[in-house]
């Protein structure tokens, strides 16, 4: 018989931006609300990419019966390869979100997976869930809202939205279907958050799009250069359109731009001339007022296009007085440091910029308070629990739901490995899984606590030193001179009487003991010791050690 409850689990993306993850439970089967990663930040040396621990899903596989992916972004969908390789799951999402995964799942192999897609209104049933899927707005095509009806009501997901009314397919977020649903009864909504702390609308697409044509029209006779998101499929059309408008050829730069322009463009939601694409090898070889070139690295990434020009590394393209970069995007929290490195790489180079403090050239996806507002009012939630976002932001989400008349009884603010039980008239917090983030680099798959990590760690604060001794084994004396390599402990000034201080001193310390016979492993723990104690006093750092002792 089956527990009259339901549960909610949370794995990601609450009280963070990024790998969004929540698994909704009742039975004995479970369905997945996205599959998501984030980017590490500085405190993670040598990390790829994160993603969320997944140990409770391996856990109950078994139980495990769809992944429904909200839209194609790499905070919904990035972690996906990693759930198929420990998980056989099937896939249900947009057509564009699934060509995307595809594209993605081509990196890896030996992977099977189905992959069913989706259009708004569908409605798809599940064992006891009958998910429907609501079209809402947001910076890429094909996002959806879901509807999960369960036994014990009705549970609305968000996904991440904006109210556009100007939307550039022509089709804005459901708000007649949200508001029959609503009528019906919701009994939770998970709501994202990531714009919460913003008062009134988001910008309309469409007014970025005049923006641009009004920057572009300005600047005839200027090369433009516009980086974006690749994957914001409706500003790349309304650049190329502006681009058509004015006569120039297009030119792509950075490897996503290229693959997610192929995969729009054959599913009908890119359209364009292929005659108007020229290869950016041509660039040089056109007068400036002919080309556009849609290049990535709009958030400063080290290895993309844009960060290449800025720094004079890119060799199809270089940088020119008369050229004009359009940033049209806003830094991701977080990067700042390395966009506006590269905006200020780029007026070095004598180019001109525009960026999103200078004129509206990006709009973000996400509702502001006055959407969100609008969200709750026509879905009439019982309880309520924000999603996407900081504490801050959820905090913030919980205290709007509340001027709008919800009782702070019916809100809990998620944290990940939370779980929640819903019952048709009750939720509460129940218990806590093993839950958190998984590290990915080169090597494979960490954790937090990995020994690696910290050896990473200690290495990028501290440096290293390398001890080599020679013992005679028989006369327990030290032969020759101690061998000393250092890399991050002293400035270089400092090399040379830092060296030799240290080798008095492990000289010192190792004619004070007996070492006929000893074992190297024991000389080498007592070497370490003094050797951490002679460069804390010198320098107050701890530096990793390595020491080799070899016997004569």
């Amino acid at each position: 018989m089956k527990d009259n409850k339901l549960k909610i689990t949370f794995l990601g993306g609450v009280g963070e931006i990024g790998k969004n993850m929540t698994a909704l439970e009742y039975g004995d089967e479970i369905i997945i609300i996205d599959a998501g990663l984030t980017f590490p930040g500085e405190d993670l040396p040598g990390v790829d990419i994160v993603i969320p621990d997944m140990t409770y899903l391996v856990e109950n596989k078994s139980k495990i019966k769809a992944l429904l992916l909200t839209h194609g972004h790499e905070d919904h969908i990035g972690a996906v390869p990693f759930l198929l390789q420990q998980i056989n799951v099937p896939i249900y999402g947009s057509r564009l979100t699934l060509a995307l995964v595809e594209n993605k799942m081509k990196e890896y192999q030996g992977i099977k997976y189905k992959a069913v897609a989706v259009k708004p209104r569908n409605v798809l049933k599940i064992g006891s869930f009958a998910i429907e899927f609501i079209k809402v707005s947001h910076s890429i095509a094909g996002a959806l809202a879901m509807s999960v009806t369960t036994p014990v009501g009705t549970v609305l997901h968000t996904g991440d939205f904006k109210i556009d009314y100007e939307p550039i397919d022509g089709e804005m977020t459901d708000l007649p279907r949200l508001g029959e649903i609503g009528r019906k009864g919701v009994n939770l909504l998970l709501c994202e958050s990531t714009n919460v702390c913003r008062k009134g609308y988001s910008m309309s697409e469409k007014s970025v799009g005049r923006t641009l044509d009004e920057i572009i029209k300005n600047h005839a006779n200027n090369r433009i250069i516009v980086a974006t998101f690749a994957s914001n499929i409706h500003r790349m059309q309304q650049i190329m359109d502006i681009a058509e408008k004015y006569n120039r050829k297009i030119a792509f730069t950075g490897r996503s731009m290229v693959n997610i322009s192929e995969v729009a463009l054959k599913l009908g939601e890119l359209s364009f001339n292929r005659d108007n694409i020229i290869d950016i090898e041509k660039v040089d070889k056109m007068d400036d007022k002919e080309v556009l070139i849609m290049s990535t690295g709009s958030q400063g990434e080290p290895m993309s296009a844009l960060t290449r020009m800025a720094s004079g590394e890119f060799k199809s393209l270089k940088i020119k007085e008369n050229d004009l970069v359009i940033l049209s995007a806003s830094p991701i929290p977080g990067n700042e440091k390395n966009v506006y490195n590269v905006i200020n790489a780029l007026f070095k180079l004598g180019a001109d910029v525009i960026y999103d403090e200078l004129a509206e050239v990006h709009t973000s996806g996400h509702a502001c308070q006055e959407e969100l507002k609008l969200m709750h009012s026509l879905v009439k939630p019982k309880f309520f629990m924000p999603i996407h976002g900081e504490y801050r932001h959820l905090k913030t989400h919980k205290e709007l739901a509340m001027t709008l008349g919800m009782d702070a009884r019916n809100i809990i603010l998620p944290s990940i490995g939370m779980q929640v039980e819903m019952g048709p008239n009750s939720i509460k917090e129940t218990k806590t899984v093993k839950a958190g983030q998984r590290l990915v680099d080169g090597f494979g798959i960490g954790d937090m606590d990995s020994t690696v990590l910290r050896e990473r760690k200690q290495l990028s604060e501290d440096g290293i030193c390398v001890v080599c001794v020679n013992i005679n084994n028989v006369a327990g004396e030290v032969v020759g001179d101690p061998f000393i390599i250092t890399r991050g402990v002293v400035y270089a000034d400092e090399q040379e009487s830092f060296v030799q201080d240290a080798r008095d001193c492990i000289v010192a310390s190792l004619k004070e003991a007996d070492l006929r016979g000893v074992e190297p492993a024991v000389i080498r723990a007592s070497l370490r010791r003094s050797v951490s104690n002679f460069i804390f006093k010198r320098t107050k750092r701890r530096p990793m050690i390595l020491t080799i002792v070899t016997l004569d």
